[in-house]
């Protein structure tokens, strides 16, 4: 009895165990097997995975850590291990394309699987498509492709956190059978049949990479130059070129003279090498740059980047004549010296303000307010692609304004700086396996450089002495870093220039420290591969730098308005705040030295900031067009107006194209911003409890901004008045869903991938330097 109740219970565990499905095998085998002509892969098989998997597949956020944008990444594969993972006690291992290691062979070591025929069919192997990842999700795809509904349904998880899968080879049977819908490009249409064959052609032949072709002469010549400049052998040039590199290792270079009018440029990483200018490369691979490079000598060298440029990445960083005059006259020609190196030890390394000391505050702030866009962005394009737990420290809209450096690098304000060395310390100190306790030990230190800071400033401003809108940087006439505005959009977020928009709940006024100490928490500081302790200690030093450039804000406005403001920012804020928002250590008390008429002296003083600054505002501001009526742009610019209930029900990036009737000539692109409001941002967990749905709101901007779009919409220029009057009528879910069957685009829509064609050539021919590939991972299903 006994020995049948066992048979029993071995039959139905047996049935219960996944199956496995027979590999998938192509059925145009004949015109796959066709050999390739040289330069197949550039002219076909590139623009393919360019535009239908690179859009999913670039940054740490690629599922499986396949980076399909580049012929190193293809031939690195995959791996199950996730980056973004918060709660790791210990940090990870990096795995950074192009720097951690070099080729397939160490990349397998490292667990990386391939997605490519492992070798060329021939008579007695199995054929390419049963040995390729890759193929077999083409396979699956072609085989099953997206349902003909609305909605994508219950088979799929598009879902930012969802579980990864990242099949070998051995487990794409299983795969098959139990995610049938798995096939790729996921949770979107599938690839035409000549992007199809043209894949599996390309793959049938063993899935041939390009080698990296050599750059022009002129261009060789001229990084050349640059390096030659960058590597001088006084320690006052090597100091230089550390600082340099330290607060450019995220930014894409280019040379600015030899990039033709229209044409992406050649971009350039600046990293650092074993080897000097002349030699091969031979990448020092460290966590951070700051770390020691574990040699006595480091070279700064110019990295071709040959992947492609993807928008959530990308910093555009001209190199041209007047930036290296400013160069020279900053690091060159002025007067400092250098008789020995800073350490690489962490609490020096880690800490700006210690490592460089000996360079004047003057030379350090000029740099980065140069080019302030570039500095800001670098805490959201530098190393996070997502960043909610980094984010949800800044508010969903602020302007940002810069103290004038004649204010910012005064001889009194570095000896007070210079006092403040040990309240200073960051967390990158403690480097990527941190304790979550050391937190107390930082935010006692960072309490008591804001009183010390507090007492500073009442003395140095006393009755508003030098504090008036003559302390605001007024970008010297002519530079337009001067205000920015920065959209935050929930896990990523976008820096524009000029102050866009209707005026912000929030400003900050950023000086020296504040802006070298944000670049170094976020940028320099931060590994993304770091454990929970880590990236906590970084997300909880951000709100005290975040209320600092707040408070810098609110010292121009009256005394007896301040804690008002601050009340107003952080309604139900937590006890952890209240020494912060009623005074103890945010206690200044001296008048400002600007005069206030009305009793709103914050809408007074941002009129006045906008006057002030008015030279230095981008003039692409307002909405303006070649062929829409200036009625029809007044309609779109109207959308700003939504109440907060339509703004809710609306997703964080809308990007609208607008088509002339007559089908002849470039579309119009407009991208609608939500705004999301915040009781208070100072809670890192729970965030819906924080939200403040009735002061959400809407910003329309000219183009494209964001990374990460949520929806698309298209109409033609007839539609516009409809089209508006239709959003202002949303008042529920139901009502977004039945306008979006009029006017989407989505993820469902067989059209799919010939509007996103469209997207792609109007960034292009639009943003030739500044734009890149949108990621669709965050693309809605509504």
């Amino acid at each position: 009895m006994l020995a049948i109740l066992g048979l029993v219970i071995a039959v139905a565990i047996w049935q219960w165990e996944p199956q496995e499905a027979p590999l998938l095998n192509d059925s145009t085998t004949s015109e796959s097997m066709k050999p390739l002509s040289a330069g197949f892969f550039d002219q076909h098989v590139e623009p393919v995975l360019t535009q239908r998997c690179v859009v999913c597949h670039a940054c740490y956020d690629a599922p499986c850590q396949l980076k399909m944008s580049s012929a190193e990444g293809l031939a690195r594969g995959a791996n199950k291990e996730k980056v973004y993972q918060g709660t790791r006690l210990t940090a990870a291992t990096p795995n950074r394309l192009f720097i951690d290691a070099q080729n397939v062979d160490e990349w397998r070591q490292r667990d990386f699987f391939t997605v490519l025929p492992e070798t060329v069919e021939t008579e007695d192997s199995p054929p390419p498509t049963q040995s390729s990842v890759l193929a077999q999700m083409l396979l699956l795809k072609q085989a099953n492709p997206l349902p003909e509904t609305t909605h994508l349904g219950e088979g799929f998880d598009i879902s930012l956190n969802r579980p990864q899968q990242c099949p070998t080879l051995d487990e794409m049977g299983s795969y098959i059978a139990e995610q049938p819908l798995g096939g790729m490009p996921y949770a979107l249409p599938g690839l035409t049949n000549e992007e199809q064959q043209t894949l599996m052609r390309w793959l049938h032949n063993g899935a041939p990479l390009p080698k990296a072709q050599p750059l022009p002469d002129a261009l060789l010549k001229r990084a050349d130059k640059f390096e030659a400049w960058l590597n001088g052998n006084s320690n006052k040039a090597q100091l230089s070129a550390r600082y340099i590199y330290e607060h450019l290792f995220t930014s894409h270079l280019y040379f600015e003279a030899l990039s033709e009018e229209g044409v992406t440029p050649q971009f350039f990483n600046l990293v650092r090498s074993l080897t000097p200018p002349g030699e091969p490369l031979d990448v020092v691979a460290t966590r951070r740059p700051f770390d020691h490079p574990g040699t006595d000598r480091v070279w700064y060298r110019l990295q071709p980047v040959t992947s492609t440029i993807v928008s959530k990445t990308h910093q555009p960083y001209a190199i041209n004549d007047d930036l290296m005059a400013k160069w020279n006259a900053w690091f060159v020609e002025a007067e400092f010296d250098v008789p020995e190196l800073p350490s690489y030890k962490p609490e020096v390394a880690a800490n700006p303000l210690t490592a460089f000391t000996l360079m004047p505050v003057n030379t350090r702030y000029r740099f980065m307010l140069e080019r302030a866009q570039n500095t800001i962005m670098g805490y959201i394009k530098g190393p996070v692609c997502r960043g909610q737990v980094a984010l949800n420290v800044i508010n969903d809209r602020f302007w940002v304004f810069f103290v004038d450096p004649e204010v910012a690098t005064s001889e009194k304000l570095n000896r007070f700086y210079a006092s403040q060395k040990e309240n200073l310390h960051l967390p990158a100190e403690q480097e990527s396996t941190a304790l979550a306790v050391s937190w107390v030990k930082y935010a006692e230190h960072q309490g008591d450089y804001l009183r010390a800071r507090t007492d500073f400033m009442n003395d140095t401003f006393r009755q508003g002495q030098h504090l008036s809108l003559k302390s605001i940087w007024d970008g010297d006439g002519n530079n337009t870093n001067a205000t920015l505005t920065v959209f935050r959009h929930f896990d990523n977020a976008t820096v524009a220039k000029g102050l866009v928009g209707e005026p912000t709940k929030t400003a900050w006024v950023i000086d020296y420290a504040l802006l070298e100490r944000i670049h170094y928490l976020l940028v320099a500081g931060f590994d993304v591969y770091g454990n929970y302790g880590h990236q906590l200690m970084t997300r909880l030093y951000m709100d005290f730098l975040r209320m600092e450039g707040e408070s810098n804000f609110l010292a121009l406005l009256p005394p007896q308005t301040r804690h008002q403001q601050l009340s107003e920012w952080y309604q139900q804020a937590g006890p952890e705040l209240t020494d912060f928002i009623e005074g103890d250590i945010n206690s200044f008390e001296q008048d400002t030295g600007i005069e206030y008429s009305s009793d709103n002296p914050k809408s007074e003083l941002y009129s006045m900031l906008k006057q002030a600054l008015e030279n230095v505002q981008p003039k692409s501001s307002s909405l303006r067009s070649n062929w829409l009526s200036d009625d029809q742009l007044a309609l779109l610019g109207s959308l700003d107006t939504l109440s907060p209930e339509q703004a809710t029900i609306l997703p964080e990036i809308t990007m609208l194209m607008v088509r002339p009737d007559n089908g002849e000539g470039e579309p119009e692109m407009f991208t609608l911003l939500r705004n999301s409001a915040h009781y208070n941002v100072s809670s890192l967990f729970e965030e819906d409890e924080n939200r403040n749905y009735g002061q959400d709101s809407v910003t329309l901007v000219q183009g494209l901004l964001g990374s990460y779009p949520d929806v698309f919409w298209q109409i033609n220029a007839s539609e516009v008045q409809n089209m508006v009057a239709k959003v202002k009528r949303i008042k529920s879910e139901s009502d977004y869903e039945a306008f979006i069957t009029d006017y989407g685009v989505r993820r469902t829509n067989p059209a799919f991938w010939q509007f996103s064609d469209e997207v792609i050539q109007w960034a292009l021919s639009r943003y030739p330097i500044e734009g890149g590939l949108l990621d669709y991972n965050r693309l809605e299903d509504r």
